[in-house]
Parts: C-alpha cells; sequence; structure tokens
C-alpha cells in the first residue's frame, strides 16, 4: 500500500509528534512498509481461528481479597493534610 507524505504529516499531527522535513521520505517508506504487512496478514484464513487475549494459554493470576487495612484508622488519616471529626477534609469543587 501506498501511502503519501501529508496522510504521514496528519498522522504525526494527532500523535503530537514533530517530524522534521528531511525526514518525511523515511516515515513514508516506513509507514507504506507497514501497511503493506498489514495487508498480508488480511489475506490470511481466520475463520476456524478462537480470539485469544494473550498469545500463551496461562490462567489470570488471582490473588484473596483479604482486608489488610482494618482498624488503622488513625494511621491513615496521620497522612492527611486535614481531617475533621474522623473524615479526610478536602477543597469543594462542585457548586
Amino acid at each position: 500500500m501506498s501511502i503519501q507524505a501529508e496522510t504521514v504529516k496528519q498522522v504525526a499531527v494527532l500523535a503530537r509528534l514533530k517530524i522534521a522535513d528531511e525526514a518525511l521520505p523515511a516515515f513514508v517508506q516506513q509507514m507504506s512498509n507497514i501497511l503493506s504487512l498489514v495487508e498480508q496478514l488480511n489475506e490470511l484464513d481466520t475463520q476456524n481461528i478462537a480470539p485469544m487475549s494473550h498469545a500463551l494459554d496461562m490462567p489470570i493470576p488471582e490473588r484473596p481479597d483479604i482486608v489488610c487495612n482494618a482498624n488503622r484508622k488513625e494511621a491513615m488519616l496521620s497522612n492527611a493534610p486535614d481531617c475533621v471529626d474522623g473524615y479526610f477534609q478536602v477543597p469543594k469543587i462542585i457548586e
């Protein structure tokens, strides 16, 4: 797939990248090569391939749901810049 310099400039603006004018032809060529490789992937038959979330079939590690900060209210409030009646006091942001 061929890509134009204007498209590369627009992608750079969207990605908030500064590309020097002398580097633009190299980026055009590289993006064209990348899109050509993606087009080759589109030619593959994926009808009988199940979607997957990870390349390796492994379970997601889970930790037990255990409360570990119980009864430490004073210790937590000691780090607060301001507290009133046992609660964090924060500036009002909604009128």
